[in-house]
């Protein structure tokens, strides 16, 4: 700012909604050591009603008692006043404001200047009149802002152009906290569990959210709205199905690491509106290798000593034509209805083909599918498939009928 006076003066305001308050009654019985002091208090309080002082009856509306913090992806809006101080008439006034955001590096320093108002020059301003201006902008960055505030006009003793600055340092903080953990399913889908925790002073209601959330009836189980106070913690969970292209091509589709963002849209206190957009989300390629088998058809519930089937695909993922020998071990609780060491169509490279077997199960409860193993007779090489799935055996009423008799 110049050393100079100026005729102009240059007042910047932050522009907050009130926040919701709740009265705390604190008291006490007379004769108890303080005595009515507490009581005396408590009936003075603003927040307090008549006859029922003791009693927390509501919330009410509290200005803010202190500078208000600024969250990432929130709106900041600002009121700036000019007026004059002088009894002469000031013309030509402009008012120019910026924000700058500043990124410390080791001991270098780069700055970027967003403009956010430029104002038409006032023709004159005279004495007690005002030039007024309000901006908003949209936090995008975190750490520290300056808003850069210039005011120019015109001095009428000698018609010389006069300017001054003033900045304002605004600190932005991180409103959410958010962790991913991604699963890859046997059957290319992704699922993907974030945990959201709330990390601002107060608390937030979370936008609409898609994800596996729900009841049966499809409800979200965090009810009509997801409220998350001071430091809780929501965890959601989504399933990523690939399209049929990617699918079909299996490098392809272990090369795709990039998952995308997670955009997260909240409002808090008496509905400021915030959003947040996390970095782009990164899995771990699975691993297929060479010969790939997976389940496709397999069902929940079987009978005990019928016959059922599953099917299974088979995928060719290397670059040459693989010819492959079925071998199926024993397994304890089922009999494999199928013939082992049973040699299978040339597979072509880069292809799939559906795969049946046939299993008799003889003890109930739950079984694993297991005991497949395929040979390549070019490499001589054993690819081992366990745990395949599960069904779970249970006993035909029929069948306990007949037995009883």
């Amino acid at each position: 700012m110049d050393t100079e006076e100026h005729l102009l003066s240059l007042k910047v305001m932050r522009l907050t909604r009130p926040t919701l308050a709740s009265p705390l009654p604190v008291t006490c019985d007379s004769k108890d050591l303080p005595g009515n002091l507490l009581n005396n208090v408590l009936q003075q309080d603003p927040t307090s009603v008549e006859g029922t002082e003791t009693l927390s009856v509501g919330q009410f509306l509290l200005l803010p008692q202190s500078p208000v913090n600024i969250y990432l992806g929130e709106i900041f809006s600002s009121y700036i006043c000019v007026y004059s101080e002088t009894k002469q008439v000031v013309s030509n006034v402009t008012v120019k404001a910026s924000i700058c955001l500043y990124f410390q590096v080791d001991l270098q320093t780069s700055s970027q200047r967003l403009p956010l108002s430029m104002n038409p020059p006032t023709p004159q301003l005279g004495p007690d009149e005002t030039v007024n201006a309000v901006i908003h902008h949209e936090v995008k960055e975190i750490g520290t802002h300056i808003l850069v505030c210039e005011v120019g006009y015109q001095n009428p003793s000698n018609g010389v152009p006069m300017s001054f600055r003033k900045f304002f340092k605004i600190m932005v903080l991180k409103p959410l906290d958010v962790k991913t953990k991604f699963y890859n399913a046997e059957n290319d889908d992704v699922y993907l569990e974030a945990q959201v925790q709330n990390i601002t002073m107060g608390p937030i209601c979370l936008g609409e959210i898609t994800s596996l959330n729900v009841t049966p009836t499809g409800e979200s189980i965090f009810g009509k709205t997801t409220i998350l106070h001071p430091q809780a913690i929501c965890q959601f969970l989504y399933c990523l199905t690939p399209n049929e292209k990617l699918a079909s091509d299996l490098k392809s589709l272990s090369g795709a690491t990039n998952i995308g963002k997670l955009d997260i849209v909240w409002r808090s206190n008496l509905g400021e509106r915030g959003r947040l957009q996390t970095s782009q989300l990164q899995r771990m390629g699975p691993d297929y290798g060479d010969i790939r088998m997976s389940v496709t058809e397999l069902p929940n519930f079987v009978i005990l000593e019928d016959l059922f089937t599953f099917k299974c695909k088979l995928v060719n993922n290397c670059e040459r034509t693989v010819e492959l020998v079925v071998y199926l071990e024993n397994v304890e609780g089922l009999a494999w209805c199928d013939i082992s060491g049973r040699k299978l169509e040339p597979l072509p490279p880069l292809s799939n083909r559906i795969v049946e077997f046939k299993c008799i199960p003889l003890i109930p409860g739950l079984r694993t599918i297991s005991g497949i193993k395929l040979l390549d007779t070019f490499l001589k090489r054993t690819y081992t498939y366990d745990e395949l799935g599960q069904v779970f055996v249970i006993l035909n009423d029929s069948k306990e009928e007949s037995k009883c008799i």
